[in-house]
């Protein structure tokens, strides 16, 4: 079967991670110039000839969350019109995740709104990584390819061959989550009761299993304020944890997130590039990074070659 030619473009919202996606699949990034009128109004004009080809834009939707959507939006809407056959967003954090439902009277579902944003634009299909929820496949009427960065925070840490390791699920929602890391990592599994004080503000409770004289991994898909992992820090120190470490796929890091990761017993905080650290976030001595560059240039490829995506995972 003939395939159309590919081409890959980036975003401003993590040009690096779109480099780097390129030099996996071993090809150059598409041309495009993303410009502004003097009322700031984005503008973008593709370099690269796109008509009959299969597109991909790699662009994360994270601060600040409405521009990046905005460029996504209108990239989209560029290459639709330029006659492209097919159009992937690939969207590696995908914002406004966390508006999912309605939780109380009168507030809109973001996600919802958001996924029908994208496919009117013309996306024709969409790759994320680590959605908030698994259930937000549904949202969009177009195919979904979600996949998870578990293969890459396995393989980092399975090298550095942690013993007495405990994998920790910081609430309730991500037990499923560390059961899988535990499984993999032939480790034990505690889990959290957190109690939600307001939207930011979070206290961990009480905790099932023990973590006294262990190691401790907690996993979760984002950091966000930091307020779950840091209060499920500083109980399991005061249990008797000896290391703790905590990786998350997207690292956020919003509001006082910096603020509390340092004063958090952390030995190590490791996140993906999915979304690019900022300068505050760079003062934390203990953060690593691990790309997803090789796992979503995989997927693209295989995407392209009209080959199993999910066969990628076990």
């Amino acid at each position: 079967m003939k395939h159309h030619p590919i081409i890959i473009f980036g975003g401003t919202s993590n040009p690096k991670l779109a480099e780097a996606i390129g030099r996996y699949l071993k090809m150059p990034l598409g041309v495009a110039h993303v410009e502004r009128f003097a009322d700031s109004e984005k503008i973008i004009k593709l370099e690269s000839d796109v008509r009959g080809r299969d597109c991909f834009v790699v662009q994360s939707t994270c601060q600040p969350v409405d521009e990046t959507l905005m460029e996504l939006l209108i990239f989209l809407d560029c290459l639709k019109r330029a006659s492209a056959a097919r159009i992937t967003a690939v969207v590696p954090y995908f914002g406004y995740a966390r508006q999912d439902r309605k939780d109380a009277g009168r507030v809109p579902i973001t996600a919802k709104l958001v996924a029908n944003l994208i496919a009117s634009a013309g996306a024709d299909r969409v790759l994320s990584v680590d959605l908030h929820a698994k259930q937000l496949q549904g949202f969009f009427d177009i195919p979904v390819d979600h996949l998870t960065a578990v293969p890459v925070f396995v393989e980092y840490l399975a090298g550095k061959e942690i013993e007495n390791l405990t994998v920790v699920a910081p609430d309730v929602g991500n037990m499923k989550t560390a059961s899988l890391y535990a499984s993999i990592l032939d480790a034990e599994l505690a889990i959290i009761h957190k109690r939600r004080i307001t939207g930011n503000v979070v206290e961990s409770v009480e905790m099932i299993g023990t973590v006294d004289g262990r190691n401790v991994l907690m996993c979760d898909d984002m950091i966000s304020t930091a307020g779950t992992v840091c209060s499920a820090a500083e109980m399991l120190r005061s249990r008797g944890a000896r290391r703790i470490i905590v990786g998350a796929t997207h690292g956020v890091f919003a509001g006082q997130a910096v603020e509390r990761l340092k004063a958090a017993p952390f030995d190590e905080i490791v996140v993906t590039d999915t979304i690019p650290l900022n300068g505050a976030v760079r003062e934390l001595n203990n953060i690593r990074v691990l790309s997803i560059a090789e796992l979503l240039g995989e997927a693209i490829r295989r995407i392209h070659n009209d080959e199993s995506v999910s066969s990628m995972f076990p």
